[in-house]
């Protein structure tokens, strides 16, 4: 067997984090373990980009250990992005297309939302800019004019 010496080992990932995968990966519909991480980390990175306070600590708490570790990873960013430019900043950072990277990012916020549980998604929606409930598997609701 021919192995490359230079090659990082995979990291171990906790049980937790190994049924998120699994999770995101059937609702994705992903081919491996490996793609289901990668859109994990993509999304749950960006997600952390824009969450701040209090929702961003609980939704942490609700999250596997790794995960909780890349959403927490980086200081949010100054601009709030709606739900779309949020989809269109990822796919821009991936060089994916935006039908892509938006199914990658309901695939991943879905399981997040069932982690999550409805109180803490509905404190996060009232948070965020407009645009994300769809993304968190839910109906986008706006006020009657």
């Amino acid at each position: 067997m021919i192995s490359d010496r230079h090659a990082q080992p995979r990291q171990p990932y906790g049980t937790a984090y190994e049924q998120m995968l699994e999770k995101v990966r059937y609702v994705g519909a992903y081919p491996t373990r490996e793609k289901a991480d990668e859109v994990v980390r993509l999304v749950l990175g960006g997600l952390g980009r824009q969450l701040t306070g209090e929702e961003r600590a609980d939704l942490a708490g609700c999250l596997p250990l790794e995960a909780a570790g890349v959403l927490t990873a980086r200081l949010p960013d100054l601009q709030s992005l709606t739900g779309w430019a949020f989809v269109k900043d990822l796919a821009a950072r991936t060089g994916a297309s935006l039908a892509t990277t938006r199914w990658d990012t309901g695939s991943v916020l879905s399981v997040v939302a069932a982690y999550a549980g409805p109180t803490l998604i509905t404190r996060i929606l009232h948070q965020l800019p407009t645009g994300y409930a769809l993304l968190f598997g839910r109906a986008e609701l706006t006020p009657a004019a």
